[in-house]
């Protein structure tokens, strides 16, 4: 040993001693420890040592290129793009690639918190960059981009009044004179001035002089004309779709009339022809039936009884000049009056009815159906969802044979009306107003806080003090008669909480009714009638029989009014207490509050209940009550939307 090391100089000898001491196992991996040849040998063993105390790379780690591998050259010679389709397309990736948008490798809790933070250690509140976030796991609306909103405001920018539109002369001055009478503002809706010229077949042109075929003839459902007709809640779209439909029957029965002159022209000359001059034609019986007996040319879908009347309201106004014949039926008119207005010795041309009510009927009688050239659905987003698509849809298969014209109206589009059209109905044009979907800014919303003092979490109560608030505020008004009733909604989600709610007003001396889908149809068209000024009720007795309390004018500056029983009663306050069932094409012009007693569950019953006020450029007002366990999040979004005057979706 002492001669092998006796070779070496003594910086050698030195280091090969601490080497000598190292344990057996690290010596063992050393294999490069002997000394080489030359003068560097003892270099080439301290720049061994100095890499052994390296750490070395774990075995689990892959290298950032293991990704990149030789790329393929088109015969353009550009690199041909991988494709991640494929089975083995996403193998060996680094980072997750889907449907083309690589993901950041941070987590988004790791995001959450960095974006607090400035560089600088100043907390920055999140933003976020959808302005809908808490709605938006209960929001159900197709979308509707604002380039479309924007082209549809410079296309009906154009249209000032009614008699820019391609309509019969009768059909004008029934507009001015009867439809809307009373009005100082007479000039179409946007949805008029947008779905009147789709329907009429102009579109900013000038009729297209073709005259129609025979209503006998069938057609092929290539051949119908699709639409639908989306506008926000109180825009006029019973007008848009009604005047279309009765130039459309007018300017039919000029055609057929024509037709029918000629026939007998032709009969006479035959006549003339032959020259019998002997043979005698029986006299016309005068109990012949109309052609049209039974067999209207248009039909007018509606989900309940009250749209029924209100459209069918409308139709008969507009009849008294342009003099067509129209009938309403519902389940709110006996068997006999139903058979005798639909099978009218007169005929008849439009008729309108729900879809119970029509598919019994066509049951019994298919001819009902035979003659249809334009169908309605209108309310479309609640006929054909799950409950109403069977009945819908058989009226629309029975009616499609003779069908022209389909027309579908809604005042929102959820995903699943979106969903069916592309499905059943892909070639149907679409014409949304630029305010679909939102909330009128006219419409305030405020917002009750039931857990704060004095309700403490009594949601009855806070609902009772805030009507008892608006009946103060109509007390100390000037501008508003004291004679003047103040209407006010208030919507709950359930049904039972209709009548629990009323009972519970009335105790407080509120004059409050409850309406839900269990009432019967004829009492719900009275409540309605009664609460919307349509019919005035000369007892004192509400429609479920009950002793309802009887206001009496105020005659002192507060909305309080001492009976005899010594109760208090709120004077010019009615109140109606109901479900979603009456947030859906009710026209409640004389409604300027409406109250929420629950959150609603979703942006479309958002729009629907906010839309009872704020009707035909009004101006409205909304309280909602929020409490513990409600969606304050939801309600901010909604609050700030509106202010904003942006669409929900």
């Amino acid at each position: 040993m002492s001669s092998a090391f006796s070779s070496l100089c003594p910086f050698c000898e030195a280091s090969a001693l601490a080497s000598m001491q190292m344990p057996f196992r690290s010596v063992a991996r050393r294999a490069s420890w002997r000394p080489s040849m030359g003068g560097t040998s003892g270099l080439g063993s301290i720049r061994n040592m100095a890499s052994e105390q390296k750490s070395r790379p774990s075995r689990m780690t892959l290298s950032p290129k293991v990704r990149q591998s030789t790329p393929e050259i088109a015969p353009s010679g550009r690199p041909v793009r991988r494709r991640t389709t494929s089975p083995f397309g996403a193998m060996n990736q680094t980072s997750a690639d889907i449907r083309g948008k690589a993901f950041n490798k941070i987590s988004a809790a790791e995001q959450k918190r960095a974006s607090r933070f400035k560089p600088g250690g100043a907390k920055e509140p999140a933003k976020s960059a959808d302005p809908y976030k808490a709605l938006k796991m209960q929001r159900a609306l197709a979308p509707v981009s604002y380039g479309h909103r924007a082209s549809v405001k410079q296309s009906i920018a154009d249209v000032d009044s009614f008699s820019d539109f391609d309509l019969l002369p009768s059909i004008q001055e029934a507009v001015a004179s009867q439809a809307l009478k009373g009005l100082a503002d007479i000039s179409p809706t946007p949805i008029q001035r947008l779905a009147i010229p789709a329907l009429l077949g102009t579109d900013g042109k000038k009729r297209r002089h073709k005259t129609p075929a025979p209503l006998e003839e069938t057609s092929d459902k290539s051949d119908m004309q699709q639409f639908l007709l989306a506008a926000e809640t109180g825009s006029g779209k019973t007008l848009a779709y009604l005047l279309p439909i009765i130039d459309a029957i007018k300017r039919q029965e000029i055609v057929d009339t024509e037709v029918e002159a000629s026939e007998t022209a032709k009969k006479e000359a035959e006549k003339k022809r032959k020259g019998n001059v002997f043979e005698l034609e029986p006299p016309p019986l005068s109990n012949d039936a109309h052609p049209t007996t039974g067999r209207p040319r248009a039909i007018i879908l509606l989900p309940t009884a009250e749209l029924v009347s209100q459209v069918g309201a409308v139709a008969k106004s507009l009849s008294h000049t342009v003099k067509f014949r129209s009938a309403l039926v519902s389940a709110a008119f006996s068997g006999q009056v139903i058979r005798n207005r639909l099978f009218s010795p007169a005929g008849i041309d439009v008729l309108i009815s729900t879809p119970h009510l029509l598919s019994s009927i066509t049951e019994s009688d298919p001819n009902v159906l035979s003659r249809v050239t334009h169908l309605v659905i209108d309310e479309a987003d609640s006929l054909l969802d799950r409950s109403f698509t069977p009945l819908t849809g058989s009226i629309l298969d029975r009616a499609t044979p003779s069908l022209k014209q389909l027309v579908l109206c809604s005042a929102t589009i959820p995903r699943s009306l979106d969903s069916y059209l592309r499905k059943k109905f892909p070639d149907t044009r679409r014409l949304a107003t630029p305010n679909l979907h939102a909330i009128p800014r006219r419409v305030q919303l405020s917002v009750v806080d039931v857990e704060k003092d004095p309700y403490k979490g009594n949601r009855n109560l806070a609902c009772a003090d805030t009507i008892w608030n608006l009946g103060r505020e109509i007390a100390e008004s000037a501008e508003e008669s004291r004679d003047v009733t103040k209407r006010v909604i208030v919507f709950v989600n359930e049904r039972e909480k209709t009548i629990e709610l009323a009972d519970y007003l009335q105790s407080k001396g509120v004059d409050a009714v409850a309406l839900n889908r269990d009432t019967n149809d004829r009492k719900q068209t009275d409540v309605l009638d009664d609460f919307t000024g349509v019919a005035t009720t000369s007892n004192n007795s509400d429609k479920y029989g009950k002793k309802s309390p009887s206001p009496s004018p105020p005659t002192t500056s507060t909305p309080l009014a001492a009976p005899a029983s010594g109760r208090r009663q709120l004077a010019n306050v009615k109140v109606l207490v109901m479900t979603d069932l009456g947030s859906r094409g009710i026209d409640t012009l004389l409604v300027k509050t409406v109250v929420l007693y629950d959150v609603p569950h979703t942006s479309i019953d958002f729009i629907h209940r906010l839309g009872r006020v704020g009707r035909m450029g009004r101006r409205g007002r909304a309280l909602v009550l929020v409490g513990k366990g409600d969606r304050r999040d939801i309600v901010k979004e909604v609050r700030e939307g509106m202010f904003k005057g942006q669409a929900l979706i």
